[in-house]
C-alpha cells in the first residue's frame, strides 16, 4: 500500500511509543475514535482503539464502509484487528529462522520472523480458539517442498508484514501431502487467514498455488507479488479484500473460491485496493457471487471475471480477455439465476477471438448505473452482450466499439445460443419452435473449429450431413434425443 511521507512519520512515532494494539495475544480489538470518518475504502488512517487491556491506544489501520445494498453481508467481515496495519515488535515472540528446521506455534500470541534459511517451515498448531499472529521484519524462506507458513488450527492466523520490510517465500518443486493434506501452496492454512500490514510480500510457487485456505482469506492492506503455477490466490469459502496492492501472475485463476461440497459458499469480495491480475485460466472466479464495491482492477486473462452473480458497485474495472469478458453461469444453485448487475463505477472490457462476448450471460443483465465500454470483434458468433433471459439498462452509460447505445442491443444472432432464438439446447432438444432453418444472415458455413455436434447435442445430423445445413433447413425441425450423461467438475 502506498504511503505518504507524513503518514511514515506518524507510524515511526507511534512505533517508538508502542502504541500498537496487539499485545501478546493478537486478539480482535475494539475502535473507540476514528480520525477519518468518510473515507473511501482501502486508505490509512490513525485510529484510536481499546485493547484487550482496556487500554486506548493509536493504530494505523485501513478504513471500510460497509455496503448494506450489496449482495454480500459485509456489516462484520472485517474485524478491527483485521484492518490494522501497525504491528508491534515489544512483546513478540521471536521465531528463530533457520536451515532445515520447523518452528511451531502451539498457542495463541504474537511471533516475529525476520532472517533467511532454507527449507523452513513455521508451522501454527494451536487451540481453535486462538488467534495467532505472525509479523513478517524481513525475511526470506526458500523450500524445496513445503509451505513458509502452515496454519493446521487455529481460530485465526494473521500474516503481517512491518512498515517497509521485504519478505519472499519461494516453493521451487512438488508439495509434499502432511498425511492425508495435500499442502498445495507456498502459505497454506486450514483455518481463517488475514494479510495485513505496511511492507512487501513476495509469494513464487513453481508447481502449485500461492496462497491456499480451506476457510476464509481476507486482505486488508500490504503489498503483494504472486506468482504461481497454478492459482494464485485459492479458498473454498471466501476472499475478500479491502486494501493493498497485488501483482499476480497466475498459470490457472488469479483468485478462485470454491467448496465443491457446498454451493452456498465461494464468493469474492472486492472492496479496495489495486490489483494487476495475469492469469492463463479466469482472471476472477467465484462460485457463488463477486461483488466489487471499489478498487482499482486490471485483469488479462483468458476470461476476466466468473461466478453465478457479478456485481458491480462501484470501482474501476479494466479486462483484456481471449474468451468473454465477464461470465455469469450456473456454478451454485443457491446464488439464484446467473446474472450481471452493473450499478455504478466503471467497467472496460476489449476481448478478442472468434467466439467471444464482453458480457455473457446465462441469465439476465441489469445496468443501472455506471459505465460499461466494451471492445469486441463485431461480427457473429461474438456479442458484446449475450443475454439468455432478460436484460435492462437504466441511468447508465454503455459504449459499444466506440459508440454510446442508449439501449443494450440484441445478440447477434438473437441470444445465448446464437442462431436458436438465444435458447440452449441444455437437455439435447432444440426449442418446440424450431423449424430447422438457420437464421437468414447464416452463410451456411459453421466455424472452422466446428466439430459437427451442438453443445450438449447427440450430433445425430443426417448420415449425409456435410457440415452445412441445407438452404430451406432440414425440413422438419429434426429433434436431438436427451443426454443421459453430463460432467461438471470444478473442484479445487
Amino acid at each position: 500500500m502506498k504511503k505518504t511521507n507524513i503518514y511514515t512519520a506518524i507510524i515511526s512515532l507511534i512505533m517508538a511509543v508502542s502504541l500498537a494494539s496487539c499485545g501478546n495475544t493478537a486478539s480482535d480489538s475494539t475502535a473507540s475514535t476514528s480520525s477519518v470518518s468518510d473515507a473511501a475504502n482501502g486508505t490509512t488512517e490513525i485510529r484510536s482503539v481499546t485493547n484487550e487491556n482496556g487500554e486506548t491506544v493509536e493504530v494505523v489501520s485501513t478504513t471500510f464502509k460497509e455496503n448494506s445494498s450489496g449482495l454480500l453481508d459485509t456489516s462484520e467481515i472485517f474485524s478491527d484487528k483485521d484492518l490494522e496495519q501497525s504491528a508491534s515488535k515489544e512483546n513478540a515472540q521471536k521465531i528463530e529462522v533457520s536451515d532445515g528446521n520447523t518452528f511451531t506455534i502451539s498457542t495463541g500470541g504474537t511471533y516475529i520472523a525476520s532472517g533467511t534459511a532454507s527449507n523452513f517451515t513455521i508451522r501454527v498448531e494451536a487451540d481453535k480458539e486462538d488467534k495467532v499472529q505472525i509479523i513478517l521484519d524481513g525475511v526470506n524462506i526458500t523450500n524445496d517442498s513445503t509451505p513458509a507458513i502452515y496454519v493446521v488450527s487455529a481460530d485465526k492466523c494473521f500474516v503481517t508484514t512491518t512498515d517497509g520490510s521485504e519478505n519472499v517465500f519461494k516453493v521451487t518443486g512438488s508439495f509434499t501431502a502432511d498425511g492425508d493434506t495435500n499442502t498445495d501452496a507456498v502459505v497454506f492454512a486450514k483455518d481463517d487467514l488475514v494479510f495485513n500490514g505496511m511492507g512487501s510480500l513476495t509469494i513464487e510457487s513453481a508447481e502449485g498455488n500461492g496462497i491456499t485456505g480451506k476457510d476464509d482469506i481476507k486482505f486488508t492492506g500490504g503489498t503483494y507479488s504472486i506468482t504461481s503455477a497454478l492459482d494464485a490466490i485459492e479458498s473454498k469459502d471466501s476472499i475478500s479484500i479491502c486494501g493493498g496492492s497485488y501483482t499476480i501472475n497466475a498459470g490457472e485463476d488469479g483468485m478462485h473460491s470454491e467448496d465443491s461440497d457446498d454451493d452456498t459458499k465461494g464468493s469474492i469480495l472486492i472492496a479496495g485496493g489495486t490489483f494487476n491480475i495475469n492469469a492463463k485460466s479466469d482472471g476472477i472466479r467465484a462460485t457463488t457471487v463477486a461483488q466489487f464495491d471499489g478498487g482499482t482492477v486490471e485483469i488479462t486473462a483468458s476470461e476476466g471475471i466468473e461466478s453465478t452473480y457479478v456485481q458491480v458497485n462501484n470501482g474501476t474495472i479494466t479486462i483484456t480477455a481471449t474468451d468473454d469478458g465477464v461470465n455469469v453461469s450456473q456454478k451454485s444453485n443457491s446464488a439464484g439465476t446467473p446474472t450481471f448487475e452493473m450499478n455504478d463505477g466503471s467497467l472496460t472490457i476489449t476481448v478478442s477471438g472468434g467466439d467471444v462476448d464482453g458480457i455473457d450471460a446465462n441469465g439476465n443483465v441489469t445496468i443501472s448505473g455506471g459505465t460499461v465500454d466494451i471492445t469486441y470483434p463485431g461480427k457473429a458468433p461474438c456479442d458484446a452482450i449475450d443475454y439468455d433471459g432478460t436484460a435492462t439498462m437504466t441511468d447508465a452509460t454503455l459504449i459499444i466499439n466506440g459508440e454510446q447505445t442508449d439501449s443494450i442491443p440484441e445478440g447477434s444472432m438473437g441470444g445465448g445460443f446464437g442462431g436458436f432464438g438465444g435458447k440452449k439446447p441444455t437437455d439435447g432438444d432444440f426449442p418446440s419452435d424450431f423449424e430447422g432453418k438457420t437464421p437468414p444472415d447464416f452463410d451456411g458455413d459453421f466455424p472452422a473449429d466446428f466439430d459437427g455436434e451442438f453443445p450438449d447435442f447427440d450430433g445425430d445430423f443426417p448420415a449425409d450431413f456435410d457440415g452445412k445445413t441445407p438452404p430451406d433447413g432440414f425440413g422438419g425441425g429434426r429433434r436431438g434425443t436427451k443426454s443421459d450423461t453430463s460432467s461438471n467438475s470444478n473442484d479445487i
